[in-house]
């Protein structure tokens, strides 16, 4: 086996500890854990509240449509929505009107149970802006969507 040439990081870091990509998913980490305990006394997971999320702002969406808008696959979210149907949080056709679309929306209990975890989980987003220094909240926003772009231009 060949020895791979030493590469350079794309920035001064003493250890992998301190590259963007770790503090980023080390930031994420974090998130998801407050999260999931947030909604666990509220009987949904992250990609379900996720899901109740979306379809409060959009309803109507498709399976492929909630499943891009909350980064999981088609297949995780058929799941997600069996179990919220299930729970008759949300409603869906039993077939497509056209196509293998079925449009989904929220029941007057989903709302009910989005508002009640959206107090926790927007009291865990108010903690972390409470931590950025005073106007920087905009800029990291923008950053992020650079961070996005970048990636996603291949």
């Amino acid at each position: 086996m060949r020895d791979a040439p030493h590469v350079e990081p794309p920035h001064p870091a003493a250890d992998v500890l301190e590259h963007v990509g770790y503090r980023l998913k080390q930031a994420h980490a974090a998130l998801r854990g407050a999260m999931d305990t947030a909604l666990r006394e509220h009987g949904l997971t992250v990609p379900q509240y996720s899901c109740l999320e979306v379809l409060a702002a959009r309803p109507g969406l498709s399976n492929s449509e909630l499943a891009r808008a909350t980064f999981v696959t088609r297949q995780s979210m058929n799941v997600v929505l069996r179990g919220l149907q299930g729970e008759g949080l949300l409603t869906r056709p039993d077939a497509a009107a056209t196509g293998r679309s079925r449009p989904t929306t929220l029941t007057e209990e989903g709302v009910r149970r989005l508002r009640a975890a959206q107090a926790d989980v927007y009291a865990i987003e108010s903690r972390m802006v409470a931590a950025l220094p005073p106007g920087r909240l905009d800029a990291l926003l923008e950053d992020f969507g650079r961070i996005t772009r970048a990636l996603q231009a291949d």
